[in-house]
């Protein structure tokens, strides 16, 4: 995949899968091999997952789905430089939890092969 509008394409999917809070199309953009790593800071606590695998990483993203929702979702700025692509976006993340709202920036590296996600880092922070 060395074209900038078939990830462009795929990254469109998956976000709107991740926002929707969709678990089956979600898991659907990345290959099963694909490596997948969550690192940030909330409350001054680090939060870190580490995955390799749809089946290792599936469980997190169906804990991520039922914890958090998503909304006022906005990309601010992609590079797609095949295969490789960043995102920068921000959302405000609630708790389904605690019903705390907060307003939160990303930076997501994501590789491309064979037309799904191969490797997957997101870096967040709250706002």
């Amino acid at each position: 995949m060395t074209d900038r509008l078939p990830i462009q394409q795929l990254l469109q999917t998956l976000y709107a899968a991740r926002v929707a809070g969709e678990l089956e199309p979600l898991c659907r953009t990345f290959a099963d091999y694909a490596s997948f790593q969550i690192a940030g800071s909330s409350e001054g606590r680090p939060i870190s997952i580490n995955a390799l695998g749809v089946a290792q990483f599936r469980p997190w993203l169906s804990i991520l789905i039922k914890t958090f929702k998503i909304s006022d979702y906005k990309i601010l700025s992609t590079i797609i430089d095949a295969p490789k692509a960043a995102v920068q976006w921000r959302c405000t993340i609630h708790s389904k939890i605690t019903g705390v709202a907060v307003p939160t920036e990303l930076v997501d590296l994501i590789e491309v092969r064979d037309g799904r996600v191969a490797s997957y880092i997101e870096f967040f922070v709250p706002c």
